[in-house]
């Protein structure tokens, strides 16, 4: 009679999506499948597809989990006594700005909205993760506001142009284009939101 051997337990949620995670940093996306991860974890491929049903809804749960670690510093950041609003936003663009070549986020991030398209159920879970970081500037824009720190104007739009700002000078630095830099991008970012906001930032 053959040895039955036991089962392993199925390892707990945050322990999959940290190790997608920590895969994504280290060797990129490309590199990482489900069996990879499988026997990383010491799962098969077919445990990982049974709690995520596909790669790309492990994905979309990885980048949900990731942000809602991110929102959680975002919270605590926005909530500091004594910041201005201008202050607050450079905080929040620094949050928000890629850090730099290969960061795992924003890599993940270009994927899943790579693979939007086709799947409404990866859409709407984009846009659930989107929502918050469009809701907290949205507020910070209108603190501005009301303390006399930004000209009046309406939140939700200059939100939305500025997190376009954003997204746009994080996908070359994530990707690693040549010549792109950090600090520059920052620069840029800031000037364009103090513009936009009315700040003044002399």
């Amino acid at each position: 009679m053959p040895e039955v051997r036991p089962r392993r337990p199925a390892r707990p949620r945050e322990e999959v999506l940290a190790a997608a995670m920590a895969a994504i940093a280290e060797h990129g996306l490309a590199k990482l499948t489900m069996a990879g991860l499988g026997k990383q974890l010491q799962m098969s491929a077919g445990h990982l597809l049974y709690y995520f049903g596909s790669k790309d809804q492990l994905l979309l749960e990885t980048l949900r989990w990731s942000e809602e670690q991110l929102g959680e510093r975002r919270r605590t950041m926005l909530g500091r006594p004594g910041l201005t609003a201008w202050e607050r936003f450079t905080a929040y663009a620094d949050l928000y700005l890629a850090d730099g070549p290969g960061d795992p986020r924003w890599i993940l991030w270009v994927e899943v909205w790579g693979r939007s398209p086709a799947s409404e159920e990866i859409r709407q879970g984009q846009l659930a993760i989107e929502a918050p970081w469009q809701a907290d500037l949205e507020a910070l824009i209108r603190d501005g506001s009301s303390a006399g720190e930004f000209t009046p104007g309406p939140a939700g739009e200059r939100a939305v142009q500025l997190r376009a700002v954003l997204d746009g000078f994080s996908v070359p630095l994530a990707v690693g284009l040549p010549g792109v830099r950090r600090a520059e991008s920052a620069a840029r970012v800031a000037a364009v939101a103090a513009a936009l906001l009315g700040a003044n930032v002399d």
